[in-house]
């Protein structure tokens, strides 16, 4: 890596971009500073001992497997209180009617869950109880019941994810889901049937070098901020930057890496050639591209007929394909498919990284195949600097999948056939279920139709991560039995029920006996010690708790579901997924291991039936968009998953409320920045102010879990079972 000073890739002259719009990093590290009070001992230890349990790039401390510099974001700063703070006072609880209306920060901040909690239908509010009373109501709500369970991916390490899933099966059903449906499911599918692998293709390393790096619908600015120090190495290597998104992301534009002195000084240009689509006009933009590497004879074709099938498919479906209705999708020009189609077909090498711009639509599985195209003209798979990266951004999204916490998968992704079930009745001694059971958003249906009869959610909230906070708060409040695993309260807690609901607390990552791991977005294996350092009342770590639910609801499998600790688990997993050998030889502080190498297919061949890639021919969704209205997507702003940080998003000035828009489509309107209006998608409504933004005419960004009220529940993609997170909507001015 180059150590010289490359002012052809400066942002600014101003020291430290003094008077430009752009987060404050070292005010947030003070923020942070200030945030764990009292216990800064302790969080020092985490940071420089554990493995981040913010984004999916991984650490050892804070230190990582791409760069000799120092690995630390804002994100895992902002998730220290949480892993940090004392205990709350359960008192507050008794009567939950005090805490209605509080924001989910600040119920987070009153403090750690400590005891197993009970709240009984028509009780105002929760008492403290013992695990052994909470099992034992958890066990009669369970026993014979219609269930499910959830995890959410945020710290949560693959020893729990493993346990949960085989804990759920040895009760007899297959509904258990994460939070990797609600990201990246749809790349899951689309990888599996094109590829042959649900992971990345490639290594972080192999962005610094590459000839290309495309992002699309992705902006790892906000959600992966360690990344941006690798791109920023990437330009002084060379590399160019292209984004394809309906809004040019201004931290994509230019990014101040604090913890480098010159770009900290300086400045980052991280993005030199961007492409704007409408949101949903992916397909239509893409195709287009691939359209003109076929035509400019731009195609690798020794690496298509050598390693792939499908192309004389996916080139007759193009040719019918006009260009006219191509840039109608799309919202782009044939010349502005070209000039990607261009930098592409120049590139010797290229890597394609794609988020839930991509994924979080009722078409996300074509999205994704349609990006695989691109890496399978071109050749950009199994060598350096080259490959598929649907990017994590939580660290416990990909092993939560591997490990078989998924309604439609067991573990190492294996779909639920009969013979993949009898594979795992040999292996663990009980028998599991052959038929795939409900995801996430299932359960939540067959909760509000009275056709479920208990729910277990550890972690998540999904009155903030899912369509139609109403409907889903509906669901919740017809339970029998609702088991809530966190470490901190959240307000799906304290919607009240027509059971019983159990509040249990749960250990961080940090303090689990024996450590644990997790699984980054480039598949590396990376083991967490326990970290010295206070605990927290009663709290047991979620290995624990799913085993014995399963245990107490069921004895005759008790010895089948509990674990003498998690290096006893780590022992299973790899046997339960050969791909994942060398878990059980992690035990300490750095120990690593990257499944599969630093790229996938490296030996020419694909996990497909016959070893090829295969193309799809991707047929552009028909969306319609009557005069008068537009297109809606949610964005993240400065926050983690759900949990927000601040109102103010320090990249482009937007508060939570702001409805960004394109200044043609403001002056059109006469909608000045600050007035007020209302959103409308059919009985859906949703208030805010316009704030004009680099955004494409036609389309509308609001921010999330906010704008899920105008979010319609029953759109889901076909196969992944996706919510769509966008809405078609009417502008009215207050």
């Amino acid at each position: 890596m180059s150590r010289r000073l490359d002012p052809r890739n400066w942002a600014s002259w101003r020291p430290f971009g003094l008077g430009l719009r752009k987060p404050n990093n070292y005010l947030e590290l003070l923020k942070a500073f200030r945030s764990v009070k009292g216990n800064r001992r302790y969080a020092w230890r985490i940071l420089q001992q554990g493995t981040c349990d913010g984004c999916a790039l991984g650490t050892r401390g804070m230190r990582d497997w791409t760069m000799d510099e120092i690995h630390l974001c804002n994100i895992r700063l902002r998730l220290l209180p949480l892993n940090t703070m004392p205990a709350l006072d359960v008192s507050l609880l008794g009567d939950v009617s005090g805490l209605a209306g509080k924001k989910s920060a600040e119920l987070r901040e009153l403090g750690r869950l400590p005891y197993p909690m009970l709240r009984r239908a028509g009780e105002p509010g929760f008492r403290r109880i013992s695990w052994d009373e909470a099992l034992g109501v958890a066990a009669g709500g369970l026993r014979d019941a219609r269930f499910g369970a959830y995890l959410t991916s945020r710290g949560m390490p693959n020893e729990n994810y493993y346990v949960a899933q085989k804990a759920v099966r040895a009760l007899g059903t297959n509904s258990v889901d994460n939070a990797a449906r609600i990201c990246h499911s749809p790349s899951t599918v689309a990888l599996k049937q094109t590829i042959g692998a649900a992971a990345t293709t490639c290594s972080y390393t192999d962005w610094i070098g590459s000839d290309l790096i495309v992002f699309i619908g992705s902006n790892p600015s906000n959600n992966q901020p360690v990344a941006m120090k690798y791109l920023y190495h990437a330009k002084k290597a060379g590399t160019r930057v292209a984004m394809v998104n309906a809004y040019r992301e201004p931290g994509m534009d230019r990014y101040w890496v604090p913890s480098n002195a010159e770009s900290a000084v300086f400045g980052t240009k991280i993005t030199d050639e961007f492409f704007g689509v409408n949101v949903g006009g992916d397909i239509g933009f893409l195709n287009g591209v691939l359209k003109h590497l076929i035509e400019n004879d731009w195609v690798d074709k020794a690496f298509v007929d050598q390693r792939t099938s499908g192309f004389e498919e996916v080139r007759q479906a193009l040719a019918e394909q006009s260009w006219e209705a191509l840039e109608a999708l799309s919202g782009a020009t044939r010349d502005e498919m070209l000039r990607l189609a261009r930098l592409l077909g120049e590139a010797k090498s290229a890597v394609l990284v794609w988020s839930m711009g991509i994924t979080q639509h009722a078409f996300g599985e074509d999205n994704v195949r349609s990006i695989v195209n691109l890496a399978l003209a071109r050749g950009f798979l199994g060598r350096d600097n080259c490959g598929l990266m649907p990017i994590r951004g939580h660290s416990g999204v990909q092993g939560g999948a591997e490990m078989g916490a998924y309604a439609t998968g067991l573990p190492g992704g294996l779909p639920i056939t009969p013979e993949n079930a009898a594979r795992f009745t040999d292996i663990w001694g009980f028998e599991v279920p052959t038929a795939p059971g409900l995801t996430a958003t299932d359960m939540i249906d067959a909760a509000h139709s009275g056709d479920l009869d208990a729910l277990i959610s550890s972690g998540g909230n999904f009155l903030e991560v899912l369509p139609d906070p109403s409907y889903c708060r509906e669901a919740l409040s017809r339970l029998k039995l609702r088991v809530h695993i966190d470490i901190v309260l959240s307000s799906q807690m304290l919607v009240p029920s027509e059971g019983d609901v159990l509040l249990l607390p749960a250990q961080t990552r940090y303090e689990m006996t024996g450590g644990v791991t997790e699984t980054s977005t480039e598949r590396r294996i990376i083991f967490s010690p326990e970290i010295e350092g206070p605990r927290i009342g009663e709290a047991w770590p979620e290995w624990k708790i799913f085993g014995e639910l399963a245990a107490h609801t069921n004895p005759e499998i008790s010895a089948k579901v509990r674990f003498t600790g998690t290096s006893r688990i780590r022992a299973e997993i790899e046997q339960a997924v050969p791909f994942y050998q060398g878990i059980s030889d992690l035990k300490a502080f750095g120990d690593n291991v990257q499944y599969g190498g630093r790229h996938l297919f490296a030996d020419g061949r694909f996990n497909t039936p016959d070893g090829r890639g295969v193309f799809s021919a991707v047929e552009p969704p028909a969306l319609e968009r009557p005069d008068g209205t537009f297109m809606v997507a949610t964005r993240r702003g400065k926050q983690f998953n759900s949990m927000v940080h601040e109102r103010l998003d320090g990249f482009n000035g937007a508060m939570r409320e702001a409805v960004l828009m394109s200044p043609y489509d403001a002056d059109r309107l006469g909608l000045p920045d600050g007035t007020p209006v209302e959103l409308r998608s059919g009985e859906r409504t949703y208030g805010g102010k316009i704030l004009r933004a680099p955004l494409m005419p036609g389309n509308l960004q609001i921010h999330w879990p906010e704008g899920n009220v105008l979010l319609d529940e029953t759109r889901r993609s076909p196969q992944a079972r996706i919510p769509d997170y966008n809405a078609l909507v009417t502008v009215r001015r207050l």
